[in-house]
Formats: structure tokens, C-alpha cells, sequence
């Protein structure tokens, strides 16, 4: 689902963010990928949905080959990726079904499209009852829940994580983790970014430890040694 190969990255002033970074992700797999700050870890998300260009090496996402993929094609690939980020992300004049409505919108969904799929993913991350709130007026992780129902629409082959409970106390991020733990079980690849030590470790999934651009660790079931 996911390979790269000795990939390496370098920022301004010659900072190497990335260095010869190999690893590969099956269908289906269920990935966290922990390290400090500057470890690496959101480089990485970014050159996943195309957002960065490796210097070197070579990034497969599915049949995708995106070590150079144009700008024209990245929509089209982030169809397969959904992606959830640690603020939300929410259009805060627009309600949850709203905000999800959007996602299908922009990318010239159909109506009769846009009408069956939101309520569906709605319902999926438990919010169908609030569906007309707007963010304000829901908590924190019901707004992070949106934000997964928004990363759902186009039912993407993966879902990226990145820090998703970086803002909510722990009984609303270990709800997070569970649902995340839900959509792996329909056959969705996740791959959670995290600096969450008991959550890593109660999920006893694969572990891929960074440090200074490089994988140190990769356990296939894993906890958070660093």
C-alpha cells in the first residue's frame, strides 16, 4: 500500500530533515509512528499526500508513484488519502454536515452523491444527531470526529493521522483512537502520528520509532521506548 525507498529530504540552509528513510505499510495495516519533535514524522505525512518532493529516493502509495507528481495530479490522490490533522481544520461558519458536505463539493461531487454519503459517515463517527451544530457548539472531540467524518467521504484507501488528539483530554482521545480503531476494521489503512506514549502502548499495533530523519525502531507490536 505504501513503499519508500531510501528517501531523503533536506530543508534551506542544508537540514536534513529525512535520511535514507526505507519502510513499506500493507493494506490494512494499522501504523504508528512516534519520535520527538524534528523527528521526521510530519515531513513524512506531507510527502505522502504530496504536499512535499523527496531529494532522493522513491515514494509509492498504492499504484501511485508520487516521487514527482504534479500539482494537477495531487487532488486526485488525496481521494485516496484522507487526512486528519491535530486543529481541526473545521470552516467555523458552516455546520458538521456542512463541513463534510464541503469535502464532496469542491471536488464536484453530486448532489445525489453529497445526500447519501454524509449522513452515512456521520453516523460512522457518531455525530448524526449533531449534524446541524456548528463547531463552536460542540466539544473538541466531536469536532475531531467531524474532521474524520470529512476525511471519509471519499472513502480513502488510507487514512493519515497526524497528532489527532495532540488537543483533547484523554477520554475524548482514547473515543478518537477507538473509532480510528473502527474504520481499520472495514479494511482502512491508518497511520497515526502520535507523541501519545499510553495510547501507543494500549494499541499494541505496529510501532515505527524516528529520530533525527532516521527509523530506529519498527516493532510489529510495538510500544512507545523512546
Amino acid at each position: 500500500m505504501i513503499k519508500l525507498e531510501n528517501i531523503s529530504k533536506t530543508y534551506g540552509n542544508k537540514i536534513k530533515v529525512l535520511q535514507n528513510v526505507s519502510l513499506a505499510v500493507k493494506p490494512g495495516e494499522f501504523v504508528s509512528i512516534v519520535g520527538q519533535s524534528g523527528a521526521g514524522k510530519t515531513t513524512l505525512v506531507r510527502l505522502l499526500i504530496g504536499e512535499e518532493r523527496v531529494d532522493s529516493g522513491r515514494v509509492s502509495v498504492g499504484d501511485w508513484d508520487i516521487t514527482r507528481i504534479s500539482k494537477r495530479e495531487v487532488p486526485y490522490l488525496r481521494r485516496q488519502i484522507g487526512v486528519i490533522f491535530q486543529d481541526f481544520k473545521l470552516l467555523p461558519k458552516k455546520t458538521l454536515e456542512e463541513n463534510v458536505s464541503f469535502a464532496l463539493q469542491v471536488s464536484g461531487g453530486r448532489p445525489a452523491k453529497i445526500k447519501k454519503i454524509v449522513p452515512s459517515v456521520l453516523k460512522i463517527v457518531g455525530l448524526d444527531d449533531k449534524k446541524n451544530r456548528y463547531p463552536n457548539e460542540v466539544s473538541g472531540g466531536e469536532q475531531q470526529r467531524a474532521a474524520i467524518a470529512r476525511a471519509l467521504v471519499h472513502q480513502p484507501k488510507i487514512l493519515l493521522a497526524d497528532e489527532p488528539t495532540g488537543n483533547l483530554d484523554a477520554i475524548n482521545a482514547n473515543e478518537i483512537i477507538d473509532l480510528l480503531l473502527r474504520i481499520n476494521k472495514f479494511g482502512t489503512t491508518v497511520i497515526l502520528v502520535t507523541h501519545n506514549k499510553d495510547i501507543v502502548n494500549r494499541l499494541n499495533k505496529r510501532v515505527i520509532a524516528m529520530e533525527h530523519g532516521q527509523v530506529i525502531s519498527d516493532q510489529e507490536h510495538g510500544k512507545y521506548l523512546l
